[in-house]
């Protein structure tokens, strides 16, 4: 496996976790940081970027772990670089949003 594969999977593991608040928020009818708003990462967008981005967010996920190389959630390494990616993001998010809504 060339190197480049476990970089997709470790950013593919964090464009997962990031699909989820998102996605929540979306469906359920509230507002949420998004890139979009103003501020970017601070204002909310409306319910319905936050799905569309959601959904972004997880294409982009399913084309860096289903579409490069040949991952493979049984094996151990490339599993284990997309669950890293995946918590790192979700440390990121926990930080950041920490700070508007806790």
């Amino acid at each position: 496996m060339r190197w480049y594969h476990y970089v997709s999977y470790f950013f593919g593991g964090a464009f997962l976790v990031n699909f989820v608040p998102h996605f929540i928020n979306g469906v359920t009818g509230h507002r949420f940081p998004t890139p979009f708003a103003s501020p970017p990462g601070q204002g909310e967008s409306t319910a319905l970027i936050n799905v569309l981005w959601g959904l972004l967010n997880l294409v982009i996920a399913y084309l860096l772990l289903g579409r490069v190389g040949q991952f493979n959630i049984r094996r151990t390494p490339q599993l284990l670089i997309a669950a890293a990616g995946g918590i790192l993001m979700a440390i990121m998010l926990s930080q950041a949003f920490g700070r508007m809504y806790g």
